[in-house]
């Protein structure tokens, strides 16, 4: 018996995600950007991570030609731009503040909203499906003392440690 993509959904949907924003520019340096919860890192020996990219996604081309892009992880302020960047929206990047990588040959660094960014060099693509799988080297990131937002069945959170007890914590 095979699972059908409504299941598969509903299974990846029983856990919450960290929400990411993928950005990169094209040759023209217009900047694209999508909403994504699909990041894993492939390596930490040689700093290294894994984005899948639907084969119907306009930042895919930028991605592809420009060999470079960035991952902008989201902090709890960043709700909203994962829901623009999740739309068919064209003016994406006009509702937000954003720099450009010198790293990933141009990619919007959306700071004012990060939890962290990796900025990134294409190392290979890996067609699956109806998506790309594309592994990269982490040449820069930042990271910034703010709460991720996180994703869950059609809803945001937020993780605090404020509540946690700090003795708890300490045996991780």
């Amino acid at each position: 018996m095979g699972v059908g993509s409504a299941r598969f959904s509903e299974l990846f949907g029983s856990f919450p995600t960290p929400v990411a924003v993928i950005t990169a520019v094209d040759g023209a340096g217009e900047p694209f950007g999508f909403t994504s919860n699909a990041v894993c890192a492939v390596s930490a020996a040689t700093p290294m991570l894994l984005i899948s990219v639907g084969k119907g996604s306009r930042t895919l081309p930028a991605i592809m030609s420009s060999q470079a892009f960035a991952v902008n992880f989201l902090s709890s302020s960043g709700q909203a731009a994962s829901q623009i960047f999740a739309s068919k929206a064209t003016d994406k990047f006009t509702h937000f503040t954003w720099q450009s990588s010198a790293v990933a040959k141009g990619a919007p660094l959306l700071v004012d909203i990060a939890l962290s960014y990796a900025e990134c060099r294409v190392e290979s693509a890996i067609e699956v499906s109806d998506h790309w799988l594309i592994i990269a080297r982490v040449e820069g990131t930042a990271v910034f003392p703010r709460e991720p937002l996180l994703y869950r069945r059609g809803d945001y959170g937020v993780w605090s440690l404020q509540n946690a007890d700090a003795e708890e914590l300490s045996a991780f």
